[in-house]
Order: structure tokens, then C-alpha cells, then sequence
């Protein structure tokens, strides 16, 4: 508290400016697909799922539970672990022996960065992932500092719990042991007390392990199938960090290549490079495994910490303002191509104006909107539609129809919007919906979204076009037509194996 009051004002104020920005943002747009699939795996507790550990489903369930399922309720607690990330960087750039102008430029770069914007806007693990590995890097430099070597418990308590967030946890994990093998602060390697925390982190990873262990690893699976469909959108060596300077912020890109300088090339820094080692280790195997960009940003408030400290002790009084006056300006211009906070026609004008959108992270077809806002509508249009056609069946005949998705979106809006038109839970083939089965279904009556009339009718006897989903602004693979199909060929039990989709 008292740093808060202290030199960490700044900090908190600027955290409190993050929280606020995401409040007031989602005022014209809606969910996000992946928010829906998540809310469905609220519903569906276990240990694991096809895609992803288990916490983001808890979280899902926490809050729906305490806030309500309502848009605001839902992306409430991923705004507040963005003021959370903000208020770390800040606690870094102290740890680092950086003073208020430090805290808080570490602090205003992660404000600003767009990527960091976009993260937090909507109910994801990605949300929540930078607190567990700034989390950690705190912590450690804690034990640095007060010699307290318990904390080590409360080390292993995160890292656990991160690994129950997102499996990348144990990429931010591997660079750390590579920083301190190539540092003096291999030393640790021999502490109990570390060996302790890492005893913790293990056992609340079992659960997940076990459950990956029982259904083969299906996440895996997933992310070959997607390195082989050529789904992701490839970037060159060059290109990667071209997208990462633009997602953390150009106008940043000199605080955080300061940010290496601090850890590698300076006195100061030398008693910290493990930390910058994470950072490159890290930065390494990403770009190794070629996935999306957004995989590196939980690292980038490290280095922005280390160049706050560097700017510091460069510049004066008049230069700290400008430089943090500019980066507050571009912040606000750019926000908007972030996150929602315009109406849609004028954030079409906006970005044609600016000559600046959203990256590829993806080889889909676009329309109007880039990915990330085209995949906020048409869901519960989508459940409209497939409402009325399912009312329009002979009554006796709904109670035994299923209606099947072609991917966890188009299943997931029926299972969050179909009780307002009077549907029953979805089938899907794609990832976790996959492993909760045809839900008692036979398949001999089926309200099909998205497929193809030619291959349904290789699976049915009798196939009929009934509705047409599409919405202008949503993703151009959302508009397809429903199709009415009876008479099915082999028992759905029997069909459900070749349904899967993991992808």
C-alpha cells in the first residue's frame, strides 16, 4: 500500500486507466467465438479439455456464477488482470532498482501496446497468462532481494497454477532454467526450497497430466493438424518481429531493445541477465515452433521493465515527458484498431484513414472486419435462425432432433443463445465438443449448420435446405445454409468417430 501511495502512483493510475478503457469498450460489438466455447466448457468441468487445461473454464464458471453471463460480467476479470499486468511491470521495473520514472514507463508501455489490448478484452486464457510468468519473474527477484527463500513455495503455487492456464507456461519455464544454467544464478538449482515449489507446481499439474494421459494427448494432436492444414498465418523471421513491434507498439520498440541492453550490456543489469536469457530463450523456441504472435507478448513487460530502468538514467525531466506524452498519443490513436470501441462503420472509416489494421493471425477469408472483430458477430442471429427452423419441425419430431455445428463456434452459440428460441444443447464434432459425445442423440433427425449438401447425403437418405445464416459483418466461413436431415445411414453412436474435427 504504501507503494501505491508512493512512488507507484503512476502506476496504479495507470492501471486503473487500462481497467477503465476495457469497461467502456464492447459497447457495439458481442461475444467473441471463443468466449462462447469457453462459457460451454463452463458447463462441462473436468480436468482437461481437447484444446486447452482446465482454469479457463473455472474462471468461466466463477464468473458467470458471481457477475452473471451478460458481455460486461464476463470480460470483467480479464480487464482486471490487465490492470493487473500493468501494475507488475511497474513492480519489475522496481525490483530492477528502477525508480517512479522507470515504474511507471514500464507501466505505460503495456497500457499502450495493442496486443496487450487485444488480449484483455475478451475472456481468454491469454489474459491471464502474463500474470503467472510476471508473476514468477517477481517472486524470484523478491528471493534476490530479502533473501526470503519460502517464497519459493509461493513461486511453484504461480507456476503451477499457470500450467493449468496454458500449457506455454512450460515454455516460459524452460527459458527460465536456461537463463539461470547460463547465469551465476545457477546457484538456485540447488536450493531446496526451489525444489519444494517445483513439487507444488508438479502436483497441480497432475490432474491435467492424468487427463491428457487418458484421452492420448489430444492438444497434441490439435496443434499438428493445424501446422498441417497451413490454417496459421506464416511470418518470416523478420516478419514475426515486424508483427510483435507493431503488436507491443513502434513508438515502445526502443524501450524494450533497451530492456535487452539493461540485461546484457550493463553493470547494473549483469546481476539480473537471467532474466534477459528468459526473454531471448523464449523469444527463440517461439519462433521455433512457428505459431501466432501473440505467444511471445507475456514476456515483453520483462524487457520493457529493464528499458524503463535504462531510460531513467538517460534521460531528463523534459525528454521523460515528451517521450511518455507521445507514447500516450499514439496509445489513443491506435486503441481503437485494438479493441471495440467505435461503432462499426466508423471503425471501417477510422482504420482506412489511419492505413493501419489488425494483423493476420490466420488464413481465413475476411469481410469488412478483420478476424478478431468479425468473429464478435452474428452468433446469436445464427441461433435465431436456427430457432425458427427448428420450430417449424413437427412437434413430436424436435424432442428426438439434434443439431450439429461445424466448429465449437456455430455449437457454442446454440448452447449460449438456444435457450431464448427454445433449442436443445448442440453436437459438434470440433475439439472438446468431440469428446462430450452425441449426447443421447440417434441422428435420425439432425438440423445440420455449415456443410455441404453432396456429403450430407452420403450420410442421410433425405436432406433439405431449411434456413441460411449470414450476418455482413461476421466471418464470411459463418455464412452457410441449415439443412434438415433424416434417415441416416449408420447409427450416430457408430458414425460419432469419423466426426471428429480437431483442428
Amino acid at each position: 500500500m504504501r507503494w501505491l501511495t508512493g512512488a507507484g502512483l503512476p502506476v496504479a493510475i495507470l492501471a486503473a486507466a487500462k481497467l477503465l478503457v476495457h469497461l467502456y469498450a464492447n459497447r457495439y460489438y458481442g461475444y467473441f467465438i471463443d468466449e462462447l466455447y469457453y462459457l460451454a466448457c463452463s458447463e462441462h468441468l473436468d480436468w482437461g479439455y481437447a484444446d486447452q487445461p482446465p482454469l479457463i473454464a473455472v474462471i468461466a464458471r466463477a464468473a458467470r456464477a458471481v457477475f452473471g453471463d451478460s458481455l460486461p460480467a464476463i470480460r470483467l476479470l480479464p480487464a482486471m488482470a490487465g490492470a493487473g499486468k500493468v501494475i507488475l511491470a511497474g513492480l519489475l521495473a522496481r525490483e530492477l532498482g528502477g525508480g517512479r520514472f522507470a515504474q511507471a514507463l514500464a507501466a505505460l508501455c503495456v497500457l499502450v501496446a495493442p496486443g496487450f489490448l487485444a488480449v484483455d478484452n475478451w475472456l481468454s486464457m491469454n489474459a491471464f497468462e502474463p500474470l503467472f510468468w510476471l508473476g514468477c519473474a517477481y517472486i524470484i527477484l523478491r528471493i534476490t532481494k530479502t533473501g526470503n527463500q519460502r517464497l519459493w513455495l509461493v513461486f511453484g503455487l504461480l507456476a503451477g497454477i499457470g500450467l493449468e492456464n496454458k500449457h506455454s507456461m512450460l515454455i516460459f519455464g524452460f527459458a527460465l532454467a536456461t537463463g539461470w544454467l547460463l547465469t551465476p544464478q545457477r546457484v538456485v538449482l540447488w536450493n531446496r526450497w526451489l525444489w519444494a515449489g517445483l513439487v507444488i507446481a508438479a502436483l497441480l499439474l497432475l490432474p491435467n497430466l492424468l487427463w491428457n494421459i487418458q484421452h492420448h494427448f489430444p492438444f497434441l494432436e490439435i496443434q499438428a493438424n493445424i501446422r498441417a492444414s497451413g490454417r496459421n498465418a506464416e511470418l518470416s523471421l523478420a516478419g514475426f518481429f515486424g508483427e510483435e513491434t507493431l503488436a507491443m507498439m513502434p513508438l515502445a520498440l526502443p524501450v524494450w531493445l533497451a530492456g535487452l541492453w539493461f540485461f546484457f550490456g550493463t553493470r547494473a543489469g549483469k546481476p539480473h541477465r537471467w532474466l534477459g536469457w528468459t526473454w531471448a530463450v523464449t523469444a527463440a523456441v517461439i519462433v521455433g515452433l512457428s505459431p501466432r504472435i501473440y505467444y511471445l507478448f507475456p514476456a515483453f513487460p520483462i524487457v520493457f521493465a529493464g528499458g524503463g530502468v535504462l531510460f531513467e538514467s538517460w534521460l531528463s525531466a523534459r525528454p521523460r515527458l515528451i517521450y511518455a506524452t507521445l507514447l500516450m498519443l499514439a496509445g489513443a490513436a491506435i486503441a481503437p484498431i485494438a479493441i471495440p470501441l467505435l461503432p462499426v462503420k466508423t471503425f471501417i472509416a477510422y482504420s482506412a484513414a489511419l492505413g493501419v489494421n489488425q494483423p493476420r493471425i490466420e488464413n481465413h477469408d475476411l469481410g469488412p472486419l478483420p478476424q478478431l472483430f468479425a468473429d464478435q458477430f452474428g452468433w446469436e442471429e445464427m441461433a435465431a435462425t436456427v430457432g425458427k427452423a427448428y420450430k417449424a419441425l413437427p412437434e413430436d419430431l424436435r424432442a428426438r432432433t439434434a443439431i450439429f455445428g461445424q466448429n465449437y463456434g456455430q455449437a457454442a452459440a446454440v448452447d449460449f443463445f438456444g435457450p431464448k428460441y427454445g433449442l436443445p444443447k448442440a453436437l459438434s464434432g470440433h475439439q472438446s465438443y468431440f469428446l462430450w459425445g452425441p449426447r443421447g442423440y440417434t441422428g435420425e433427425s439432425v438440423l445440420v449448420m455449415g456443410d455441404r449438401q453432396e456429403r450430407l447425403k452420403t450420410i442421410f437418405f433425405h436432406v433439405e435446405k431449411v434456413a441460411t445464416v449470414y450476418h455482413p459483418y461476421s466471418m464470411p466461413a459463418e455464412h452457410f445454409d441449415v439443412f434438415h436431415c433424416t434417415g441416416i445411414k449408420t447409427p450416430l453412436r457408430d458414425l460419432w468417430p469419423a466426426l471428429k474435427s480437431w483442428r
